[in-house]
């Protein structure tokens, strides 16, 4: 049995051993357990760590706050039975705010329902920051925030307070955004900014919002900014940037940021900005991906580089003489084959937080004290997974028929042609596939076969232009961008093309099903996972369900209104030209591609005289969380495929 290394962090670090790979096939039930923890934050002592753990039945996530001197002493913090917690804040020494969540499985991790909780490190005095407190008898509720909260800014010189972005949900269409100042001992809260429209701060570190967007009737994006600390608000100079700025990090003198920035639709770039005199430096980018996030010098401190991961990861050092540099480029030599990434800080900088991960390992998190120059483990997320043991993901680019460059990711054991799964990820617009462990990829991957993944155009990590290149193309260019990347496999002998099957979930399990439709005789079978299949039933459902106008606009955008022409491109209306097997995988609670498409997808193969294999599970949403239905699921999975594509040589 493998020992947990939750809130035992003095398991060593630097001398664990490989373990031999064994001759035996891997349990499905390796891959559909979740992780022992979601993540861990630092107290900004560095007393203690915050860790996030799921409890074994999976419907309640639980605040493990471990004292880091060795004692191995952690107080349990529970947030209400079947809550789940993300988000997790140091608010003060001894203070957490967390976020209410829920579990959402294809994001494999629990998301804030935008309901705010405050608790001491001992769970006393545990309160509702923001939220909807429902009266009890004659006792009314303490909150009655009926909307979205998020903390965004904790106030370092002012220990337990923290500035609140909350947005109403029952105030209209178009509510204004109100920025909190709040006492997370008391909850005590007073207005600091109050715009007239929905908005998007940024804060210098003080706490001042000094960078605002807000939408027009079009939906475009509109800046200002406060030139200087305690001035209005003025439109902001295209010097500084003509359409997008994110991610700022500002530097002592609260002028000088470092934020990413797009001009026009090109893929967001990193800068060093003066705002007093508007204008910015280059650091780093690509004019083919975007910069997805900043390494920074301890709590609070500024970057020492950047990374991207659209492609393959990469990190570029914009400081490569700090001592955060050289510290994070010889933990990379330590972990070779790894991303390091400096997850938190204590507030001197001595106690480090970071995590490592690869394309074959879930990740683990280290606690590093920089003072003995020392790491040791904290968290072992799946300590049954060997990383010896799973597929290499290669990252890869393909040129489509038009010209156009595309990535994409080839996982496989071995070398030479395989059977094949090609797995297109949801979406569409905005998402993307990324260099990392996968569970459904490497359960593929460990049955024998290959997985190609390909980031079509309307992919997310490539700028607003690439995305937009997907509008009103689910059915036209999206497609033949999969169809590019496998062809492109196939003449690079990555593919068996006789052996070829495709799975998705969400828009890839609509991808699944039209594919066959769109490319007969290349595909031998299909697995749609909680897809879409009738595009004019999800535009009907998705209107009964109340959507905003701005909602609606984006519908009309990317997917478009012309109703004939979306059920030219409906796998559930055209079902008589799917000649291949299919399974139909839906959880009977799905809200998001609701359950009236599952069986209308049913139906339509049944009416064909092609009746597909069904797995359906009742409490189940828009993808499985409970690891028992996974497990299944990979079952049904791997006789699905065996008997279509035939038994793959181990």
């Amino acid at each position: 049995m493998q020992r947990n290394c939750i809130a035992h962090w003095t398991c060593a670090l630097f001398a664990i051993a490989a373990i031999p790979a064994a001759a035996q096939q891997i349990p499905v039930t390796d891959f559909a357990k979740r992780s022992e923890a979601w993540g861990a934050t630092l107290s900004p002592t560095g007393e203690y760590a915050a860790i996030e753990v799921p409890t074994p039945d999976g419907l309640e996530t639980q605040l493990q706050i471990v004292k880091l001197d060795g004692s191995g002493k952690t107080q349990v913090l529970r947030f209400g039975r079947m809550e789940h917690v993300s988000d997790v804040t140091w608010t003060a020494d001894d203070q957490v705010v967390v976020a209410r969540a829920r579990l959402e499985p294809l994001k494999a991790r629990p998301y804030s329902t935008g309901q705010l909780m405050t608790s001491d490190v001992n769970g006393k005095n545990q309160d509702v920051l923001f939220g909807y407190v429902p009266d009890s008898g004659t006792k009314r509720g303490r909150r009655k925030d009926e909307g979205w909260s998020s903390l965004v800014k904790v106030l370092d010189e002012e220990p337990g307070m923290a500035l609140v972005d909350f947005t109403c949900a029952t105030c209209g269409e178009e509510p204004d955004t109100v920025i909190f100042r709040v006492n997370t001992r008391t909850g005590e809260r007073k207005e600091l900014e109050r715009g007239d429209q929905l908005a998007w701060y940024q804060f210098d570190r003080t706490g001042e919002p000094r960078i605002r967007r807000t939408l027009d009737d079009r939906d475009e994006p509109v800046l200002h900014y406060r030139r200087t600390k305690g001035g209005a608000w003025e439109s902001m100079p295209k010097s500084i940037a003509g359409r997008m700025i994110s991610g700022s990090r500002w530097d002592a003198d609260n002028n000088t940021l470092y934020a990413f920035v797009s001009d026009a639709l090109e893929p967001a770039q990193a800068y060093r900005i003066d705002l007093a005199a508007g204008t910015r430096t280059k650091l780093a980018g690509s004019p083919d991906t975007e910069v997805a996030g900043w390494l920074n010098e301890g709590r609070g401190g500024t970057p020492f580089a950047v990374y991207s991961n659209t492609d393959k990861p990469s990190i570029q050092y914009i400081k490569p003489e700090s001592e955060w540099a050289k510290l994070h480029a010889g933990l990379m030599k330590t972990f070779p084959g790894n991303m390091v990434w400096f997850n938190d800080f204590s507030r001197d900088g001595n106690r480090v937080l970071f995590s490592v991960s690869s394309d074959r390992s879930p990740g683990d998190w280290y606690l590093y004290d920089r003072d003995v120059k020392k790491a040791q483990k904290l968290i072992e997320f799946r300590p049954w997974v060997n990383p010896a043991k799973m597929a290499p993901t290669r990252p890869i680019t393909i040129t489509a028929r038009d010209g156009t460059k595309l990535f994409a990711f080839y996982t496989a054991n071995g070398t030479g042609p395989k059977p094949t799964i090609v797995m297109p990820h949801g979406g569409p617009f905005g998402v993307n596939d990324t260099w990392g462990f996968e569970s459904d990829v490497q359960f593929l991957a460990s049955r024998g076969y290959a997985v190609l993944q390909v980031n079509y155009r309307g992919s997310g990590g490539r700028g607003e232009a690439f995305e937009r290149s997907g509008w009103k193309e689910w059915g036209g260019k999206i497609q033949e961008d999969i169809t590019d990347g496998l062809k492109w496999a196939i003449d690079n002998k990555l593919v068996d093309a006789n052996r070829v099957c495709m799975y998705g979930a969400s828009f890839g399990g609509y991808s699944a099903l039209v594919q066959p439709i769109l490319n007969p005789g290349m595909y031998k079978c299909a697995i749609g996972y909680v897809g879409v299949y009738d595009l004019p039933l999800m535009r009907k459902t998705d209107n009964n369900h109340g959507e905003t106008d701005r909602i609606d606009r984006f519908w009309q955008r990317t997917l478009g209104t012309d109703m004939t022409a979306l059920a030219r491109i409906s796998p559930a209306l055209r079902a008589k030209e799917i000649k291949v097997p299919v399974m139909l995988v839906h959880g009977k609670d799905d809200n998001t591609a609701d359950f009236n498409q599952h069986k209308a997808m049913s139906a339509a193969l049944r009416d064909a005289g092609q009746p597909a294999e069904e797995f359906l599970a009742a409490g189940e949403g828009h993808g499985f969380a409970k690891p028992e239905n996974i497990a299944e699921l990979y079952r049904r999975m791997e006789v699905f495929l065996a008997k279509h594509l035939g038994t793959p040589a181990q």
